[in-house]
C-alpha cells in the first residue's frame, strides 16, 4: 500500500479503489465496544440500546444508540468518516453515552448497512439521515457530530434542516471545495506519491469510494445561528513534504470556510492529532460536543 493512504485519509477518509486501510485500527480498537444487532420494528421514535437494522428508503441501516434521555436535551448523533463504519465512533459514544442520548449509524455502502443501488449525492445521503432521525430520535432536537466525510453531509444538511439540527461538531471535516482545492496544491506537474495523492483523491470525489458518494465542490450555506464546533487536526501531511505545506494551507482555509454556516461557529486546532481527532484527542472531541449540546439545550 501506498504510504499516501493516511494523507488520502485527511481528504475524504473514503476507502476507495486503491485507498484503503486506514480505517482499520480505529475500526479494530472500536470493535469490541459495541453491542450485538437486533431486528427493528417499524414505528416514529425507537428507544433501544444496542445495535439494530432499521428499514430507511427500501434499505437496511445500521444503528447503534445508547444513553438516557434527558427533557429538552438534543439526542446526538455521530456521523463516522467514509471507509468506516459506526465501529470507529463506539468509543466517543460509550463516553458521551453517561450523560446524554448518542446514536451513530453506517451510511450505505459502509458497515453493516445495505449497499447503495447506484451514485449518491448530498440529497441521497441526506434522504437516509432524515428516515435514521426520524426513527431514533422522533420529534426530540439533534447535535451532529461528524468525522470528515460524516462532518460534511452533516454540514450540508444542517441548513435545510434548521427546525431539527441545533447544534453542529465537525471534526477535521472534508473542506467544502476539495477537489478545486487538492488540485491546486498539487498540479499536473507533480510526479510520485503526490501525484498518485492528487489523483486518487479527484477519483473519490467522483464516486469511487464504498458509498458511491459524490464529494461535489458547494458553497457554504447557513445553518442559521447554531452553535458550530469546527475542529482540524493538528499535522497530517508528513509524508508528501515537498507539498505539505500546501496541503496544511488548502486544509486550513477550508476549514475556516465552514465558519460560514453559522454566526456563533468556533474553529480550533486538536494538539498532538493527526485525521482522527475523535481517537487521537477524544477528551477534546468529548468537551466539543458536550458543550455545543449544552448551548444547544440552552437554546431550545
Amino acid at each position: 500500500m501506498l504510504k499516501t493512504t493516511a494523507v488520502a485519509a485527511t481528504f475524504c477518509a473514503v476507502a476507495g479503489a486503491g485507498i484503503v486501510g486506514y480505517g482499520e485500527t480505529t475500526a479494530q480498537a472500536a470493535q469490541a465496544q459495541l453491542a450485538s444487532s437486533t431486528t427493528a420494528r417499524h414505528g416514529h421514535s425507537d428507544s433501544f440500546s444496542g445495535t439494530k437494522k432499521i428499514r430507511v428508503d427500501g434499505y437496511s441501516v445500521n444503528v447503534s444508540c445508547s444513553g438516557r434521555s434527558a427533557a429538552r436535551k438534543p439526542v446526538v448523533v455521530l456521523m463516522a468518516g467514509g471507509g468506516d463504519g459506526l465501529d470507529t465512533m463506539a468509543g466517543l459514544q460509550k463516553s458521551l453515552s453517561k450523560k446524554a442520548r448518542v446514536c451513530s449509524y453506517d451510511r450505505l455502502g459502509e458497515g453493516e448497512s445495505d449497499q447503495p443501488d447506484g451514485t449518491q449525492t448530498v440529497n441521497d445521503s441526506s434522504r437516509i439521515l432524515t428516515g435514521v432521525l426520524d426513527r431514533v430520535a422522533g420529534d426530540r432536537q439533534v447535535v451532529l457530530a461528524g468525522h470528515s466525510l460524516g462532518g460534511l453531509i452533516a454540514a450540508r444538511y444542517a441548513p435545510g434542516h434548521r427546525d431539527r439540527v441545533k447544534g453542529l461538531v465537525l471534526m477535521d471535516a472534508t473542506i467544502p471545495a476539495l477537489t478545486a482545492g487538492v488540485s491546486k496544491a498539487i498540479p499536473e506537474s507533480a510526479t510520485g506519491m503526490a501525484a498518485e495523492l492528487r489523483d486518487q483523491t479527484i477519483a473519490v470525489n467522483e464516486g469511487q469510494n464504498p458509498e458511491k458518494f459524490i464529494i461535489a465542490d458547494e458553497k457554504v450555506r447557513s445553518a442559521g445561528n447554531i452553535p458550530v464546533q469546527i475542529i482540524r487536526h493538528e499535522s497530517q501531511y508528513a509524508e508528501v513534504p515537498d507539498y505539505g505545506p500546501a496541503l496544511e494551507e488548502m486544509w486550513a482555509e477550508g476549514q475556516e470556510q465552514w465558519r460560514a454556516l453559522s454566526g456563533r461557529s468556533r474553529i480550533s486546532v486538536a494538539p498532538g492529532s493527526g485525521h482522527y481527532i475523535h481517537v487521537d484527542r477524544p477528551d477534546i472531541a468529548v468537551k466539543a460536543i458536550q458543550r455545543v449540546t449544552a448551548q444547544a439545550t440552552a437554546h431550545s
